[in-house]
């Protein structure tokens, strides 16, 4: 099994996450159409708990989301699981890469949107992202510099481990494989 170092470089796993972005804000396009958020959809909602806020960023919690949040984190993880592979690397891997690609999904579905576009992403406009700064919801900088920081350290080398064996003698091995 190649190390995390050795592996698809980041700029073409970033690559990747934005294509599966860009098709999937397509989808959620043509679901939701101007309706962001599954506003217009047959689904339960939870408009208001105090988790929301914290692990939601105070937007609805919606069965939609909760569904299809769920699906595509198993999705993300299915190579792993048909491998038969673990570690803690992978596994900040995927959980890295999940955050960038609902970023970049999230960005696209205002972008390609025709009842959006670039000019109607604000606050004024997207009432389902509460928090903003910087121009963009706080979401986006959270979960961009998080997710960055678990890809970022899924490619970090291994670092050697010394054993010594039987007889005394010392051996390198890697640590931890991806």
């Amino acid at each position: 099994m190649n190390s995390p170092s050795r592996s698809l470089p980041v700029w073409m796993l970033m690559a990747w996450i934005a294509v599966l972005g860009f098709f999937f804000a397509q989808v959620e396009i043509q679901i939701e159409g101007d309706a962001g958020w599954a506003a217009n959809l047959p689904t339960w909602r939870i408009e208001n708990h105090p988790l929301l806020n914290i692990f939601w960023g105070g937007k609805p919690l919606t069965g939609y989301h909760l569904w299809i949040f769920s699906f595509m984190a198993l999705a993300f993880h299915l190579p792993a699981f048909m491998l038969g592979q673990f570690s803690v690397k992978l596994e900040a891997r995927i959980i890295g890469s999940v955050m960038v690609f609902w970023i970049i999904e999230d960005f696209l579905w205002f972008l390609l949107n025709p009842a959006f576009g670039l000019s109607r992403f604000r606050p004024e406009s997207v009432p389902w992202h509460k928090h903003w700064v910087l121009g963009m919801p706080v979401d986006y900088v959270v979960f961009l510099v998080l997710g960055g920081l678990l890809i970022g350290y899924s490619y970090q080398p291994k670092r050697k481990e010394i054993h010594h064996g039987e007889h005394g003698d010392t051996e390198n091995t890697d640590g931890d494989v991806l």
